[in-house]
């Protein structure tokens, strides 16, 4: 009878895990992603690994992965004024299919033996565009496939569970492919995985909206949501602190090949499993923000966890040994995606329908947009003054910045619980995720 009543237990909180899985949509959504970014992960291993392959310079890298990011900080304001007036869900199946044929693009010049570095960066450049009119497109339809404003919080984890779940397979099998048959695969096999998304959004049956203002000055619309961030002030501070993390430890990663090769004296296995563990922990802090039963109280995470992020990255780089700077990884995985979730759910539920867009493009600007200009200067950093320094630096400012926004909390959730509230109690009256079925 014990055994019954666990089991029993163990089904009902999966389903409580997974009740985001209960709107068609959504699940088309989560399938085809899942598949579309195990090759996006191992595209992002194989293109650092490549660019240090021709080039041995970790500035370059720096470089690359600075033109690649850039747009985004400099389009993404704009896109979410388009994801405001545009339908989304055809935004995303044009941005899906436009990077289907960038990596294919890759993988006929590295197959055929015919890349260089100055192939490399314009197909970055050309990425890095569609990715800013993807993300704000992409953060806020979510919010469309998810009716129930009580699973938004859920759906946007298992977004990043999915996420991390495809970092945790991408660069393990990118590691040993490239080992075994060149950087070349890996891009071919992300081309193909784009269809999977495609398809996923084509069989959605999206609702038909309307939203208001579609006639209004695009200029007068951004500066509207820049006004509409300036004074609310939890959202503000919010983005002030992933700015910092983005821009002071997310270029991490541009110099893990220098970790993996010179570092820790391994090859682009080690390099694979480096992300790979770091995968494991943000897949590990997904499932551990979507077993939450409300959004309430998600707010205090984010400067634990920024502080747990940055920690873990100032003993990573001073690390010798592959399994104590694989635990590391684990941690710091943990912390990033806990933050950076976090961060997202509270802003998409405190903020007005009709800011979304515009809101999550400047989420995606300092998010996406600040890695770029840390990747150039932890890659210029790095050339001089060494990759174990360069990161030492990150992680100080993240826990820095993290004890700031402690220190601000208090007053913050005085502004957030309320509109908690509100935007909750408009949701009684309709369906929980046990009855919405799956047609």
């Amino acid at each position: 009878m014990k055994i019954t009543e666990s089991s029993g237990s163990n089904q009902s909180s999966l389903k409580f895990i997974l009740r985001s899985f209960h709107y068609r949509n959504y699940l088309l959504f989560f399938s085809g992603q899942c598949i579309s970014l195990i090759g996006t992960w191992m595209q992002n291993i194989a293109m650092s690994w490549l660019v240090y392959h021709l080039t041995g310079s970790a500035l370059m890298l720096g470089l690359v992965g600075f033109v690649g990011q850039v747009p985004t900080f400099f389009i993404s304001p704009f896109a979410g004024v388009l994801a405001d007036r545009w339908n989304r869900h055809r935004i995303l199946i044009f941005t899906q299919t436009m990077a289907m044929l960038q990596a294919f693009t890759l993988a006929l010049l590295v197959l055929t033996k015919n890349v260089s570095i100055w192939h490399i960066i314009p197909l970055s450049v050309f990425l890095g565009l569609v990715n800013s009119l993807d993300a704000p497109a992409r953060q806020s339809f979510v919010v469309e496939i998810v009716e129930n404003r009580n699973d938004l919080g859920n759906a946007i984890a298992l977004n990043s569970s999915m996420f991390n779940g495809a970092r945790l397979v991408g660069p393990s099998v990118a590691g040993i492919l490239i080992s075994l048959m060149g950087e070349g695969w890996c891009f071919l096999i992300n081309g193909v995985s784009y269809f999977a998304v495609i398809i996923a959004l084509l069989a959605m049956r999206i609702k038909p909206f309307r939203i208001e203002g579609k006639q209004d000055n695009i200029f007068k619309n951004l500066v509207e949501g820049f006004a509409y961030v300036g004074r609310h002030a939890p959202i503000r501070y919010i983005l002030m602190l992933l700015a910092l993390v983005s821009l002071t430890c997310m270029p991490y990663t541009v110099l893990m090949p220098i970790f993996s090769s010179e570092i820790l004296r391994g090859g682009p296995h080690t390099l694979g499993f480096l992300m790979g563990t770091c995968g494991m922990g943000a897949f590990i802090g997904a499932v551990f923000l979507a077993s939450r039963q409300s959004v309430r109280g998600v707010e205090k995470n984010i400067p634990f966890a920024a502080g747990l992020f940055g920690i873990s990255l100032i003993f990573f780089s001073q690390s010798r040994s592959l399994w104590f700077s694989l635990l590391l990884m684990l941690f710091a995985g943990f912390g990033m995606i806990v933050h950076l979730a976090s961060c997202n759910t509270v802003i998409q539920t405190i903020v007005d329908d009709d800011k979304r867009g515009r809101v999550m493009s400047m989420y995606a600007a300092l998010f996406m947009g600040m890695a770029p200009f840390g990747s150039l200067f932890a890659g210029t950093a790095a050339s001089r003054f060494g990759a174990p320094n360069t990161v030492l630096v990150g992680g100080i400012a993240c826990v820095i910045g993290s004890f700031l926004f402690a220190w601000k909390l208090p007053a913050l959730r005085k502004i957030i619980l309320p509109i908690y509230e509100e935007k909750l109690q408009s949701q009684q009256g309709k369906p929980d995720y046990e009855q919405v079925p799956v047609t």
